[in-house]
């Protein structure tokens, strides 16, 4: 029987379709099923993107082909798994037909549709050795505009550049505002011609609120009112940083939320719930009163039950993040801002369009609701501003009444006044943000170390990176950029010894840190004066030398030809939680250290929300230890980055020490190793590390997690501690791969493997569930998909293990970007 034609095939998909497809969805389907190379699709959440998707699968599976359906998220991944195995059933194919392959998951890993996420697609490219391209038919990328993601966009970029051309392009996106300007740049660069289907109208309409004059509670009040068919609940009340969700949500405990109905099965859940210790009895409490709290302080095992409950539609609130309009879907009939300005207290900025956009974005439910409400709040300052006017109006201006002016002048010394020091936002700020145009896709970010170290492994010929770089959607003045700083970044490791530059850089004065003049292969290290060289270390070459002046200043004619990888090369593809460089500089300290202080380095790396920081300080009375004393204090005192501690005299009487304000404090181990790091490594620049103890306190504690949340005050931000322990888990497993020197290799990775099982331990205490997940996600990254173990290994690192290796959700005053928690 011959194969369907693309013809018969798109009317027997319209045909099985179980309701008329929305215009955009019918416009989609048949530019698909006409198109050569595929179709880019940007239309708004809630438009049925997903039923596009299916199409490409569907031809898939009636042509005999292979295609792959990729997604950014792990949990994104999952649910797209299950919807396609039930599409498949319907179609009449079996369920075994949908694959799943996720790094810490892999469900008919030989599919002929595979759900995968973004990064396991490149893996597969990259490795195009072991894995056969020559039966794909078609690519789809849901959340393209992820493309435009500083972290982790390139991975949609190579994997552009890497795609066969004959396998065809399903992209899907929310609106963006350079649609034909992309697809230019597709056809200029990669050789693709897409055709693009543009959709500007939801299927579920929003409709806009000011609400000018009430306070939240009073609004939340008013929308809870009524029957399933007139309450605007659920609604999801979106705040920028975290404690203000508790604030608000401690306020509305004693409101009228639920109806009778409601509340009878929801207390009936929420008695099913153990949670005696942390926030869960608060938690609780919260619950029974139809109010939810979802944020990255909750623990794992709290969020979930906030979903389910509120997918239920047993929850009337559930007070959230932003990070939650770009994760996790959470059906609502509304959306309630209470703030439009975001940022440190007098530094506050209007938030961008695209992040408005996803919050408002969430309203509206497709299968229970004719249309969304988003609901924004003014200040509350403004909102008594509102009320007193309301108030001082209402006596007229010409009245004669003596009693009346009493009372008007009263009312006038009392009139409310916004604080200057802070940053309103007003209904016309709505406005602009309701009508800006949708964030355009560029390329973001630099080209990531890991990701430079393996194409190295791949071929040290430079021109084919530069190929990379110069094909990336940016202005040719960042393009330009973009090629000094791969000079650069190839200057630093032959500086550092992980690769050989063919020719060599011209020979300049060496930056302060780099002398010597003897070759060897051996890694770069500091050397002021013979008695306080590291062992383990020996000068470099001076080749080495001339690469780390040029990286610090890189001549404009120099190009390297050839950038031949050394043996250490290979450490930089161990790290993904911690900066590869920074890592491998970890690697050469830590043989001498105690096990405090290498407790001390790993959590030093580990990124925590600034809000964080204060219940979790380094403590001062911490003893130093054989790394800090016997190598690093001469170091930096010989640099001249810390002074000496006067030596005691005898016989004079022991001072009393003072206290010492934070601020003024000499620095702790995990700063001091930060301070010789950048003095060794000046041309080095973007890396970050924070000096905290967290999980030596929680062992410290015999690892008593709820002991140690009690005595920090830390019940509300929990589930960012039980976070940090396990990415320190991952972190030591990391570590264990490679061997200190002067450290027996079983004898340090025995200390690392006593870590990472007592926080283990310690986690599973607290949430078993999100425990044992972590613990596959740590395997995720040694999954061979090709046929050598260490570009496998490679491979995962571009990922950033998903999600684990992101710092944690930021609070609104946070420098760093926002990680999605998956």
């Amino acid at each position: 029987m011959p194969a369907p034609t693309r013809d018969e095939l798109a009317t027997k998909y319209l045909d099985q379709l179980p309701y008329p497809p929305y215009p955009v969805q019918e416009e989609a389907l048949l530019a698909w099923f006409t198109s050569e190379q595929g179709v880019l699709v940007c239309a708004p959440t809630g438009t049925g993107k997903t039923l596009i998707a299916q199409a490409a699968l569907f031809e898939a599976l009636h042509s005999n082909t292979v295609a792959y359906y990729t997604t950014p998220l792990i949990a994104l991944t999952e649910q797209k798994f299950q919807e396609m195995q039930a599409s498949a059933e319907r179609w009449g194919f079996s369920r075994d037909d949908i694959g799943l392959v996720t790094g810490n998951r892999k469900v008919n890993p030989t599919a002929r549709i595979l759900v995968v996420v973004a990064e396991i697609l490149l893996n597969r490219l990259l490795h195009q050795d072991g894995f056969d391209f020559s039966h794909v038919s078609a690519v789809v990328m849901d959340e393209f505009h992820s493309f435009a993601d500083p972290e982790r966009g390139i991975v949609w970029e190579l994997s552009l550049n890497m795609l066969p051309k004959h396998v065809r392009l399903l992209l899907l996106s929310a609106t963006v505002g350079n649609a034909v300007e992309f697809l230019n740049w597709l056809d200029r660069m990669h050789g693709r011609k897409l055709e693009v289907v543009e959709g500007k109208e939801r299927k579920i309409p929003l409709t806009y609120h000011w609400v000018a004059g009430d306070y939240l509670n009073d609004l939340l009040v008013q929308i809870a009112k009524g029957d399933d068919a007139t309450r605007k609940t659920p609604a999801l009340v979106f705040a920028f940083n975290r404690d203000e969700c508790w604030s608000v949500a401690e306020q509305l405990k004693g409101l009228d939320l639920l109806n009778a109905g409601q509340r009878t099965v929801l207390n009936a859940e929420v008695d099913k719930l153990e949670w005696p210790q942390g926030i869960g009895p608060k938690l609780k409490q919260m619950l029974r009163r139809g109010v939810g709290v979802h944020h990255a302080g909750l623990l794992p095992k709290y969020r979930r039950v906030v979903e389910e409950l509120f997918e239920k539609k047993l929850l009337s609130v559930a007070l959230c993040t932003e990070t939650l309009a770009a994760g996790i879907n959470l059906p609502a009939r509304s959306v309630v801002l209470t703030s439009l300005v975001k940022g440190p207290f007098g530094k506050e900025k209007l938030i961008d369009p695209s992040t408005a956009h996803q919050i408002f974005g969430r309203a509206g439910r497709p299968q229970y609701d004719t249309e969304g409400h988003v609901y924004v709040i003014p200040h509350e300052d403004d909102v008594r501003i509102s009320k007193w006017k309301e108030k001082y109006d209402q006596i007229p201006e010409t009245t004669k009444d003596p009693v009346m002016l009493k009372k008007k002048k009263e009312l006038l010394k009392k009139k409310p006044t916004r604080n200057s020091q802070k940053k309103y936002w007003t209904e016309p700020d709505f406005d602009k943000l309701k009508t800006a145009p949708p964030a355009k896709l560029y390329s973001k970010g630099p080209l990531p170390w890991r990701l430079l170290a393996y194409l190295l492994k791949i071929s040290p010929e430079v021109e084919k990176i530069r190929s990379v770089v110069k094909k990336r959607l940016l202005d040719q003045p960042r393009i330009e950029a973009g090629m000094k700083q791969l000079n650069r970044m190839l200057l630093i490791l032959a500086a550092r010894g992980f690769v050989k530059l063919e020719p060599e850089p011209p020979a300049e004065a060496p930056p302060a840190g780099i002398t010597g003049s003897e070759p060897t292969a051996a890694p770069v290290a500091p050397r002021r004066e013979e008695g306080l060289r590291i062992p383990g270390f020996s000068p470099p070459p001076p080749s080495a030398a001339a690469a780390a002046a040029a990286a610090l200043n890189p001549p404009t004619d120099y190009q390297p030809i050839l950038a031949t990888p050394t043996e250490r090369l290979d450490q930089l593809l161990v790290f993904r939680a911690v900066h590869p460089l920074y890592g491998a500089f970890l690697i050469e300290y830590l043989g001498t250290a105690s096990r405090e202080e290498r407790i001390q380095a790993f959590e030093s790396v580990l990124e925590l929300p600034r809000p964080l920081l204060k219940f979790v300080r380094v403590p001062f009375e911490l003893p130093p230890g054989p790394l800090a004393t016997e190598k690093l204090d001469p170091e930096l005192i010989s640099r001249g980055l810390i002074v000496a501690k006067p030596p005691k005299v005898e016989g004079e009487p022991e001072e009393e020490e003072e206290f010492v304000p934070w601020d003024e404090r000499p620095p702790v181990f995990a700063e001091k190793l930060r301070l010789l790091f950048d003095a060794i490594h000046p041309e080095i620049t973007d890396v970050t590390t924070q000096a905290v103890w967290a999980a030596g306190e929680v062992l410290n504690f015999g690892g008593n997690f709820n002991t140690y949340i009690t005595s920090r005050e830390l019940a509300k931000q929990e589930g960012l501690i039980f976070r940090h322990l396990l990415r320190m888990i991952l972190l030591t497993q990391e570590f264990e791969q490679l061997t200190p020197p002067g450290v027996e290799p079983a004898a340090w990775q025995a200390e690392l493997k006593d870590i990472a099982d007592r926080l283990t331990e310690t986690c599973r205490s607290v949430d078993p569930m999100s425990t044992e997940e972590t613990i596959k996600k740590a395997h995720a990254a040694d999954v061979v998909e090709g046929e050598e173990h260490a570009k496998a290994i490679a491979a995962a690192e571009l990922a950033k293990a998903v999600d684990l290796a992101k710092p944690a959700e930021p609070e609104e005053e946070d420098a760093f970007g926002a990680g999605v928690l998956d």
